[in-house]
């Protein structure tokens, strides 16, 4: 009996369970906003988020006097439902879209629940709310289902996607691109529109650049977009020497009280810009934190448009702390009658919307009743419209989201004209009698259609265009208290290489915290004579400035390496700046080439007085002695020698080079050969006193002859061959001396110049010797002790000279070379003259013959 009763009781529950089903769903729950057409397009919207969910919790809400109920009420949002209202309104008045049948839509408003969103869709596909799965119980709502539209986000689209995907129903999401959803090469995958990654990326690059903005932070949801945007916009940033401070990932949704976010304060302190990528709803709880933040003078950069008029007590209150913030926004014109529309929008004219009413409520502030559950507003509410008032929380201006929306739905018109081409033009149906599709047999025209191009009323895509625009808005507070998004320039992309930006600085305000030098640095910029030297790991970000090396500059902010002057310049002490170095060399106006000028014409005068003295007095015995000649021609190269000095001072030339070097060489080797012809008569001499001495024809001036011609032709010879193959010039030396381009003459061989000092060494040296062998002669006609000393001198001259001229650069090297010559000479001149000179002026009857030799 029992089972019967039961059997009975099963088959009565299969018989009746449809309408058993559609009379539960009578049950008042979340009701959505219908009109009928021939065809039926859903929409799943977002509005609000309200405390009810306990997911979000701020924690100050008595701090910002915000209601309890309702803590975001985003009105804006409510522009994309009437964008799809306006859209559709539109495609019904054109007879050549559809066939002169009619689209229809079926609204819900999911907040931003995800739950509510796949209950919504349930609703959609069994056409009542709440639903039962797999009924359909107004089958004159679900059949002419063709497509839906939503949500605002990738959690809320992927809950629509579930349900959806069930029937093939073709789904357009307007939330951010997500790849996690699949692409249209998938039957059954959510239709999304396309993001500008590239131009977006180099935009914000761009911007960067512009303000010198190379220490920034990232904030991203934590899902596969952020990942794909730090890993990308990372690299972008590196090849452009900017800097990432920190990459912080937060919960798409928030959860757990939001405490992730709260850990970002202490990078908020440290990094001044912020980049946050994504939409207002990836970030509910960034809202709170940038009120908290606000003091550190933060300066947000968003990737897209964010709706910060958004707290219903005190409208754009979040304008006092998001003021001076950038945004980015894919450029799209305004869609035609658009703003028209939504000023003619209100209560009256649209009385079975059921979300105008919570709208106007928060939107006007006005009272309101309830009737039989239904929010009622007064009756001078009715007719009150936003063009009737100028408040700043509704903004006219297409938003981009409101714009997708009404791209999708001329997509779907158009894939079910399209659709519904192929069966009238096929006379597959009577075009009277003409149903709606399947829904799933639309996909193969909506793959076909692209979203991310211009759509229009008359065409729904146009060319595409080569480049992509962005539009740059910057938060502020204009005159009166008035808040708003200000386009302040713009970006447009056609390639890694081809792109510009244009900004427009008197329109941007970056806050009460900020002016147009503001920075954002780990490190200052290094000043002007200083480089960088890295401290860390980020070598072109955090950094040490040094000064320059010696010899290097720096005459940029922040530059990575000094660099040299040019040869002809030096540094100055600062080290920012080249100097145009001095051109210097010994010059008879300079003291020192003064003085040395003024010794060697003296020492040529006393020289050639002495010559005179010699000549008045040269049939004297001691002038006679050791052979008259030599001693006038050693006069008259010592005179030389002083002479040749001069020829060192002065600017070089190529003939002075020449001079300089040949002249000392065969004048110097001249004279010494001379004191060497006189040494060996000398010792001649002494070996010649007796008459019948074979030695006595030695005696005549062809000896003498023969040893000056010959020490002076193997100096000639050494000379010619230097000029022959390496010879002097005029050359300089800008490394020598700090700040001054040394004017010298370059030895050319210097082999050969060595030689020259070396032959005469040679000389001096044998004379040295020889006179020092004949020093125990008699006294009588005897030079020899005179030579010796004279020659001791010049020969501690000279190698004294080769150290010190080493040692020496520019007027000093030459100065040396002068001061040897001079006294070297004099030595010779005062050691071997003097002395005869003293017996010639004060001793005069003391060197008669018949004196000498006794």
């Amino acid at each position: 009996m029992k089972l019967l009763i039961a059997f009975s009781l099963l088959i009565f529950l299969i018989v009746f369970q449809e309408q058993i089903s559609c009379f539960s769903l009578s049950i008042p729950g979340s009701p959505g906003y219908y009109q009928d057409g021939h065809f039926v397009i859903g929409g799943i919207f977002s509005l609000r988020v309200t405390a009810r969910d306990s997911r979000i919790k701020f924690g100050f809400n008595d701090a910002m006097n915000i209601p309890e109920a309702v803590i975001l009420n985003l009105i804006k949002n409510y522009q994309h439902m009437l964008a799809m209202v306006f859209a559709i309104e539109k495609i019904n008045k054109d007879p050549n879209i559809l066939f002169n049948m009619s689209l229809g839509f079926y609204l819900f408003n999911v907040d931003f629940f995800e739950t509510k969103a796949m209950e919504s869709s349930m609703a959609l596909v069994s056409g009542e709310s709440p639903p039962i799965p797999n009924y359909s119980c107004r089958p004159e709502k679900t059949d002419k289902l063709v497509a839906v539209i939503g949500g605002i986000s990738a959690g809320i689209s992927t809950q629509i996607f579930r349900v959806l995907s069930l029937y093939s129903v073709p789904q357009i999401s307007y939330a951010p691109f997500d790849p996690s959803l699949g692409t249209r090469v998938q039957l059954h995958s959510p239709y999304q529109f396309p993001v500008h990654t590239a131009a977006l990326y180099q935009g914000i690059i761009q911007l960067l650049l512009y303000f010198t903005w190379v220490w920034v932070g990232l904030v991203v949801p934590d899902d596969i977009r952020g990942e794909l945007f730090i890993k990308e916009i990372t690299q972008e940033m590196n090849n452009h020497r900017i800097c990432v401070a920190f990459a912080k990932k937060g919960p798409v949704y928030p959860s757990g009280g939001g405490v992730g976010w709260y850990q970002l304060i202490a990078r908020l302190i440290l990094t001044r810009v912020v980049i946050a990528f994504g939409d207002s709803h990836d970030f509910l709880m960034l809202v709170p934190l940038i009120i908290c933040c606000a003091t550190f003078g933060n300066i947000w950069i968003t990737t897209s448009d964010w709706y910060t008029t958004t707290l219903p007590l005190k409208k754009n209150q979040l304008y006092t702390f998001f003021d001076g913030a950038l945004s980015f926004s894919v450029h799209k014109d305004e869609i035609l009658g658009f703003k028209d529309f939504q000023r003619s929008v209100n209560p009256r004219k649209y009385p079975h919307d059921i979300f105008i009413q919570n709208v106007w409520s928060n939107f006007f502030e006005c009272l309101h009743f309830y009737e039989h559950g239904v929010r009622k507003l007064n009756q001078c509410e009715q007719n009150r419209s936003v063009s009737t008032e100028s408040l700043n929380i509704w903004n006219m201006k297409t938003s981009p989201l409101s714009y997708k929306v009404h791209v999708a739905v001329y997509a779907i018109a158009h894939a079910l004209h399209e659709e519904l081409s192929l069966r009238v033009n096929g006379d597959s149906l009577d075009k009277g009698g003409l149903q709606a599709p399947l829904p799933w047999k639309l996909h193969p025209f909506l793959q076909k259609g692209q979203l991310g191009r211009s759509i229009t009323e008359e065409n729904t895509v146009n060319k595409e265009v080569s480049a992509t625009k962005l539009d740059i808005f910057n938060y502020q507070s204009l005159l009166r208290g008035t808040k708003a998004q200000v386009k302040v320039g713009e970006f447009v992309f056609e390639s890694h290489s081809v792109h510009h930006l244009s900004l427009n600085d008197t329109l941007i305000n970056l806050g009460e915290y900020h002016h147009q030098s503001f920075s954002s640095l780990c490190s200052k910029s290094c000043l002007l004579g200083y480089r960088k030297t890295p401290v860390n790991w980020n070598t072109f970000c955090c950094y040490d400035c040094v000064l320059c090396p010696d010899g290097e500059i720096s005459n940029e902010t922040g530059m990575d390496q000094c660099f040299k002057c040019p040869e002809d310049q030096y540094p100055n002490k600062q080290r920012n700046h080249c100097l145009h170095k001095i051109m210097t060399f010994l010059s008879h106006e300079d003291t020192l080439g003064a003085v040395l000028v003024s010794v060697a014409i003296s020492l040529c005068v006393f020289s050639a007085m002495i010559l005179g003295l010699f000549i008045c007095y040269r049939d004297t015995p001691i002038v006679r002695a050791n052979n008259r000649n030599l001693t006038y021609l050693l006069l008259v190269s010592l005179i030389l020698c002083f002479f040749c000095s001069l020829v060192f001072i002065g600017q070089p030339s190529r003939i002075t080079c020449i001079l300089r070097q040949m002249i000392f060489g065969v004048v110097f080797s001249v004279a010494v050969s001379a004191i060497l012809a006189k040494t060996f008569i000398v010792v001649v001499a002494f070996k010649a006193i007796k008459p019948a001495s074979t030695l006595k024809m030695w005696m005549v001036t062809r000896l003498s002859n023969g040893i000056v011609c010959c020490g002076s032709i193997i100096q000639v010879c050494i000379c010619a061959i230097w000029l022959g193959t390496y010879p002097p010039f005029p050359d300089v030396d800008m490394q020598s001396e700090y700040g001054h381009i040394i004017l010298l003459c370059n030895k050319g061989s210097t082999l050969a110049f060595y030689c020259v000092l070396g032959y005469l060494g040679f000389l001096a040296s044998l004379s040295l010797l020889i006179a020092f062998l004949a020093r125990s002669l008699p006294d009588n006609f005897n030079e020899a002790k005179t030579i010796t000393f004279s020659m001791m001198v010049f020969c501690s001259v000279w190698i004294s000279f080769i150290p010190t001229y080493q040692s020496s650069t520019g007027k000093t090297m030459v100065a040396v070379e002068i001061f040897s010559i001079l006294a070297s000479s004099a030595g010779l001149l005062g050691c071997m003259f003097l002395p005869k000179c003293y017996v010639i002026l004060l001793r005069s009857g003391s060197h008669s013959k018949k004196k000498l030799l006794k």
